[in-house]
């Protein structure tokens, strides 16, 4: 249970081998938030392919962290910092990691009205989808294709008004998680 958790929590929070990336934190232009607006405090839960709750994610105004099934803190800690960054904009909000400099990669929130989150980010593994959903975004983009660390990410540099239609047009694949506190 505990690896099928870290396994879901590792892929929505940080990146996967093949990932879009940007430049610079999204959405371009936008001031980031000095810490997490009070709306999106709490505890989430997701929920693995058999159905169970996995690890609990923690968002506090500062970060996030993790809890185990036995409430044990684990897998680490994002703080907000110059390799974390959170902005704000329409009704989303984009959390930026920073995997190498200039290569920065995205999860979108959406907090829904029952207070769960939906998690967002564009998945593109090394499957035909992926592939497909590369081609799409190069109708819309130039998308510079980087190796680093044995990681491929390709790059793309998008308007807000850009990235708020990418969301709207579904490029962004979506998890939900519960709201338990």
């Amino acid at each position: 249970m505990r690896i099928a958790a870290l396994i879901f929590f590792w892929s929505l929070l940080l990146y996967s081998c093949r990932e879009v990336s940007y430049r610079e934190p999204q959405p371009a232009g936008i001031q980031p938030l000095k810490e997490i607006p009070k709306q999106l405090l709490g505890e989430y839960v997701g929920i693995d392919d058999q159905g169970k709750d996995t690890a609990t994610l923690i968002i506090e105004t500062w970060g996030y962290h993790f809890k185990d099934p036995n409430e044990k803190d684990w897998l680490g800690r994002g703080v907000i910092s110059d390799s974390l960054v959170v902005k704000a904009y329409a009704d989303y909000y984009f959390v930026n990691f920073r995997a190498e400099k200039g290569v920065w990669v995205l999860r979108v929130l959406k907090q829904k009205p029952s207070g769960n989150l939906e998690f967002m980010s564009i998945n593109v593994g090394d499957d035909e989808k992926g592939k497909e959903m590369l081609r799409k975004l190069g109708k819309r983009f130039p998308v510079k294709e980087m190796k680093l660390n044995g990681d491929t990410f390709f790059q793309i540099s998008p308007t807000k008004e850009q990235l708020a239609q990418l969301l709207k047009d579904g490029f962004f694949s979506k998890n939900e998680l519960s709201k338990v506190k």
